[in-house]
């Protein structure tokens, strides 16, 4: 793998807004990465989610907890939050997702690995074909395939339909008006449902208030990278990515399941189905949880990544 790093590994400082370390950018092979590190000790590496669009900063400031005895490690995908930009957003795939985490792993050392929702995807990948970058292994509320997206999807629906009907049929007099999922006005009537399909406890969104500045998420992206109507129909670039339930047996490396038991998008059977297919791995049902585990239930994750990581050799 090309890994080339200019003027020395860490280019000049970034200073970004509040509850963020400073950071830097670092160049793995042709495209730019923005890294922030904080803390010392173990080196885990957060590979983050919300989609392919997001950002790093759906970690902050909750990890900072594990940065006390830890070093944390903060990245941005290219094309996602400070990172570098394509030239066209159809040059961002899995694939050369997981080449860019695969390069920064070779350049940092093998390191623990913490991947959340799409960043689960590729720290399963990582975990497979470059078993020596990883020294454990935490999936927090991620998916084990496209058909697993499908499925988070379908049930999204349903808890919009059963519970906001009055906004459901917004949506479907838009759909047969011919409007995609993703078009602003449809985002604007799914957004309705995010306190509740993604929370134990509603309030707890407002903890991740500072995702809706700009940068946190790449909105253009998402529409090209999971299909324009993926609320729907997953399209774009979801359906290259690989079903990992047959090899999810081959990881080696010490590994951590992370459920929560009111995350209505990834929801506990499926996460239950992905673990049946690891059964060398620790499934934890975070039970006061939604999607967000390291928000809603900070402590108890975070008890978990450590006793991972300190039964890593």
């Amino acid at each position: 793998m090309d890994v080339r790093v200019g003027r020395a590994a860490l280019a000049a400082p970034i200073h970004p807004p509040r509850m963020h370390p400073s950071g830097a950018a670092i160049r793995i092979g042709e495209r730019e990465l923005y890294l922030e590190r904080e803390g010392r000790g173990q080196r885990l590496l957060l590979l983050a989610g919300l989609g392919p669009a997001g950002s790093h900063a759906v970690f902050h400031p909750a990890f900072t907890n594990l940065a006390a005895d830890h070093e944390v490690i903060y990245v941005d995908l290219f094309g996602r939050g400070r990172s570098g930009k394509p030239a066209h957003l159809d040059e961002i795939d899995f694939a050369g997702d997981a080449h860019d985490v695969a390069g920064l792993l070779e350049l940092l050392g093998p390191s623990h690995v913490y991947g959340f929702s799409y960043g689960g995807l590729l720290a399963q990948q990582l975990a497979l074909d470059r078993p020596g970058l990883v020294r454990s292994l935490a999936l927090a509320n991620t998916l084990h395939s496209p058909e697993m997206w499908q499925a988070n999807h379908a049930n999204i629906n349903r808890e919009l339909e059963n519970q906001y009907p009055e906004v459901w049929e917004q949506i479907l007099a838009l759909r047969a008006g011919g409007i995609p999922s993703t078009a602003p006005e449809m985002q604007r009537l799914f957004a309705a449902a995010m306190r509740l399909v993604r929370f134990y406890n509603p309030d707890n969104a407002e903890k991740l208030a500072h995702l809706a500045e700009p940068g946190a998420r790449n909105q253009a992206l998402y529409p090209v990278f999971c299909g324009a109507d993926v609320d729907f129909i997953i399209g774009g670039k979801i359906p290259a990515i690989p079903d990992f339930r047959p090899r999810l047996r081959e990881i080696s490396c010490p590994m951590l399941i992370v459920a929560g038991r009111y995350d209505r998008a990834l929801y506990p059977r499926c996460q239950r189905e992905l673990a049946s297919f690891a059964p060398q791995a620790r499934f934890l049902m975070l039970e006061r949880s939604g999607s967000f585990a390291h928000v809603e239930e900070p402590e108890t994750l975070f008890a978990a990544v450590r006793e991972l990581i300190a039964t890593a050799k």
